[in-house]
């Protein structure tokens, strides 16, 4: 049921942008309002998310280390994985953030006949995961070009860049095939694994589902159902500029379209997907490992009476000495 819930929520949410659209006409509902109320709240909860991070106290030094601290000058220091300074958590944070470094390295253990614990990489889970957030990256800049009236050049390159093989007409973009293949493994390997299987929640499914269907939205209204793309910009203009029209013809496909990305903005602030923003303010990534060089203090700590050892001698001295203990005053 883990699966099938988020599976048919998915696909509940298409039948109701149709059913909304084609049968009770709310153009407007599904152009204009959801998208307004969707972006408010993916604005409003990220930026929640993010302060409430920000001004949760850091009691320990915690950077995660995976290689030589800085120590004597004669033993050398792995700068990236344990860096000590400013300039090496920014390396880092960027390796991470850029080529998932962390992933990259990872490792799984299987415990097999014998029995004999064996290592393992996990570069095809590195790779899917870097191919689709790329993609969704590049489509997500490409898209811009229905948010202005003139569309920039640097868009036109990467467009041009992601048409590279020029294959049919209207031409291929890479990423659209990238995007839908690496969102189809992430889905497959989670059925396929048992262990991988065993632990996920619905909210690891649901995410996966909802992203492959506003891929396969956008593969069908680019190269099989057409939309009006005028109509299309037309919309998307007047709410950037907060003067929305409904252009009449625009077809039912886009607002299927429309509505499952409002779903994900909508859904995004309360999910795992607040890793992007959250990975900026982990400690164990943006702290520097330089516990023995400068103290970390507590931010939790506040002023609270200690009993000193003159205050202890003070008040069992005489005990003390009958007991034959050193006192350090007669």
């Amino acid at each position: 049921m883990k699966i099938v819930l988020p599976f048919a929520a998915v696909i509940a949410l298409v039948f109701v942008a149709l059913a909304g659209v084609k049968i009770a006409n709310l153009q407007f509902l599904f152009g204009v309002m959801v998208p307004y109320a969707a972006a408010a709240v993916f604005i409003a909860g990220f930026i929640y998310r993010v302060i409430v991070w920000g001004k949760s106290p850091v009691p320990f030094s915690i950077p995660t280390t995976a290689g030589q601290q800085k120590s004597l000058p004669w033993i050398k220091q792995n700068t990236i994985d344990n860096p000590s300074g400013t300039f090496g958590v920014i390396v880092r944070m960027a390796l991470e953030v850029l080529v998932f470094r962390s992933l990259f390295r990872n490792t799984k253990t299987e415990l097999r006949e014998g029995p004999t614990l064996t290592y393992g990489s996990e570069k095809f889970l590195w790779a899917a995961g870097l191919a689709f957030h790329w993609s969704f990256l590049i489509i997500f800049v490409r898209h811009f070009r229905f948010f202005m009236q003139d569309v920039p050049s640097v868009i036109q390159m990467i467009e041009g860049v992601d048409s590279f093989f020029q294959i049919g007409a209207p031409l291929l973009y890479m990423t659209d095939v990238v995007l839908l293949a690496a969102v189809t493994f992430l889905v497959f390997r989670r059925f396929a694994m048992p262990l991988i299987k065993y632990i996920s929640l619905p909210a690891d499914y649901f995410p996966l589902f909802l992203v492959l269907g506003i891929g396969v939205s956008g593969v069908l209204m680019r190269y099989f159902t057409k939309v009006h793309i005028v109509g299309v910009k037309e919309l998307v203009m007047g709410l950037v500029g907060f003067s929305p029209v409904v252009p009449e013809g625009i077809g039912a496909i886009f607002y299927v379209h429309l509505f499952l990305v409002s779903i994900l903005l909508l859904y995004f602030p309360f999910s795992k997907l607040m890793h992007m923003g959250g990975v900026f303010l982990s400690p164990t990534r943006n702290m520097a490992s330089n516990s023995r060089e400068v103290r970390h203090v507590n931010p939790w700590n506040y002023p609270v009476h200690v009993h000193t050892y003159e205050e202890y001698e003070n008040d069992f001295r005489e005990k003390m000495k009958k007991a034959g203990l050193p006192v350090e005053k007669e």
